[in-house]
């Protein structure tokens, strides 16, 4: 008899599971649940896009790409980084086409971590970016930020917490779960802690197209900060485009070569059909995109006012899909509040400390469903807080 707990490896032993699946788990074996915790656009992928992947199909257009990805579709992602940020990519040597943009997450935080390399996670964030730290044995250095300072990262948060081992800042913005974004002079305060030392930074720009005040800006088009930032991007959340798992990382040349490596012994390369289909998405989908957009503000506003009148105080995000709303009223942890919901409500939220422990005390609400349907579940919390007030 094998002794499994033996041969499995530590590190991996030590991660816990995603806080996210865990109530998707539970959901998924009920009837009736109203669902507000996916990350996914209720869209459908623009037609333009599958018929593209179709016409691939038809052409027999299923061979291997370059490890790379395509260099079309890379001379397209150069291009649409020059028309939304300024900043210009070469195809041949400064892009990496990966399998979504977790994948090229995990590339960067693997091609410059070393053991007891010290990463800065700004939090609350996305789950992902600490257990890849980890399994690298990298440490996971917390930044929290706050309400009052509009969830964004501070200059001097930032100084308190660099050390001589810090090697890499993961900025996650516009964020996951809170919704909130940078503006052009808090990056330029991040980049002034930043220059003299050789402190990296990954940006994590997935939501940038769901910006509502304002455009889009990138530590990238700050002076100085493209030679120290890895870009990660990617078509999941712009072009309502998960399943396809299409995603890039672009950065300089001696970075992403290294990246490249990694790439080609774990990838090979993302799946062909999508990089076409991704290819059409740049080329003609720009309306889509507004249309998307647009339609998530109208949600955001809606259910933004809504919480607020449940009496959860809800900061307004302006980028990505999310609200995340205090619930520290109901004097409940996160966990409590959520699962309570879950089973006497059937309204499946993620508690707030999914996304590290500054999150408790709120959960996360994805809005990328339609105005109906979160009518009906705001409903159902309604009648939640009645009973327990």
């Amino acid at each position: 008899m094998i002794d499994y707990e033996k041969i499995l490896s530590d590190k991996c032993k030590e991660i816990k599971p995603s806080g996210i699946r865990k109530f998707f788990d539970i959901a998924s074996t009920m009837d009736g649940v109203i669902s507000l915790g996916v990350g996914e656009p209720d869209f459908p992928t623009p037609w333009a896009i599958r018929k593209a992947a179709i016409t691939t199909l038809e052409k027999g257009k299923t061979i291997y790409t370059a490890n790379s990805g395509l260099l079309q579709l890379r001379k397209s992602i150069s291009k649409y980084l020059k028309s939304r940020i300024n900043t210009e990519y070469c195809p041949e040597n400064e892009i990496v086409v990966t399998v979504g943009g977790s994948e090229a997450i995990d590339l960067g935080i693997r091609a410059l971590v070393n053991p007891g390399d010290e990463v800065l996670v700004v939090e609350p964030s996305f789950v992902c970016y600490k257990p890849i730290i980890e399994l690298m044995h990298g440490i996971p250095v917390i930044i929290e930020t706050k309400i009052e300072d509009q969830f964004r990262l501070t200059a001097d948060a930032l100084k308190s917490k660099i050390t001589d081992k810090t090697k890499l800042l993961i900025l996650p913005f516009p964020n996951n779960p809170t919704g909130a974004v940078m503006k052009k002079a808090d990056l330029e305060a991040v980049a002034e802690v930043l220059r003299g030392t050789d402190i990296m930074v990954l940006s994590d720009e997935i939501y940038s197209e769901l910006t509502y005040d304002g455009r889009h800006v990138s530590i990238a088009q700050i002076d100085g900060m493209k030679e120290r930032t890895l870009l990660v991007n990617g078509f999941s959340k712009a072009y309502a485009m998960t399943g396809w798992r299409m995603g890039y990382i672009a950065g300089p040349a001696p970075v992403i070569s290294q990246i490249l490596k990694i790439h080609q012994f774990a990838i090979m390369c993302s799946p062909t059909i999508s990089q076409y289909a991704a290819i059409e998405a740049i080329e003609s989908c720009d309306g889509e995109i507004v249309k998307m957009t647009n339609e998530y503000n109208i949600r955001r506003r809606w259910i933004v006012n809504a919480f607020n009148e449940l009496g959860l105080e809800c900061f307004e995000p302006m980028g990505a899909f999310y609200v995340f709303p205090s619930i520290k009223s109901t004097g409940m942890t996160s966990k409590q509040f959520c699962e309570d919901l879950l089973y006497k409500h059937k309204v499946a939220v993620v508690p707030g400390d999914a996304f590290g422990e500054c999150g408790e005390g709120h959960i996360r609400v994805s809005y990328a469903y339609s105005l109906k349907h979160l009518m009906d579940a705001v409903e159902r919390i309604r009648e939640y807080l009645e009973e327990i007030r």
